[in-house]
């Protein structure tokens, strides 16, 4: 797991859109990751909540990390579908994805978005569904 904590953190130092918003990868295991991303102002449309495409690439790459790890190497999304829920607001967002289904070249994945207050409350703000191919 250790090998596969490497590499993941590897390829996602290697996103410079990643590296530009901030994001984090917390935690990854043999069919998931969890992206963290603390939020500010920038990031935010014109009501104040976090921008729909903030939340969509949080759950894309969220959802490509799971479906890759679990396909054993680098990943692509060859499709994603979004619903928001609840508007993104507080200090963070966190993306947890899993690959639920999982053959020899593609992977079905979930996502759920969560915005997490001050105190660590979290509310469902999205969540997502995506097929991840292999770039092999």
């Amino acid at each position: 797991m250790d090998d596969v904590l490497k590499f993941a953190q590897a390829v996602f130092a290697a996103q410079p859109f990643s590296q530009f918003i901030g994001a984090q990868l917390h935690s990854v295991g043999p069919n998931s990751a969890e992206i963290w991303l603390p939020l500010r102002e920038e990031l935010n449309q014109q009501h104040g909540f976090a921008h729909g495409g903030v939340i969509s690439y949080l759950a894309d790459n969220a959802i490509t990390f799971a479906g890759g790890i679990a396909l054993g190497g680098n990943a692509l999304t060859s499709e994603f579908k979004i619903n928001y829920v609840k508007p993104g607001t507080g200090a963070k967002l966190i993306a947890r994805a899993k690959a639920k289904s999982v053959g020899k070249r593609q992977a079905v994945c979930l996502c759920e978005v969560f915005a997490v207050d001050e105190g660590g409350k979290e509310t469902l703000c999205a969540l997502a569904q995506g097929t991840i191919v292999s770039a092999r």
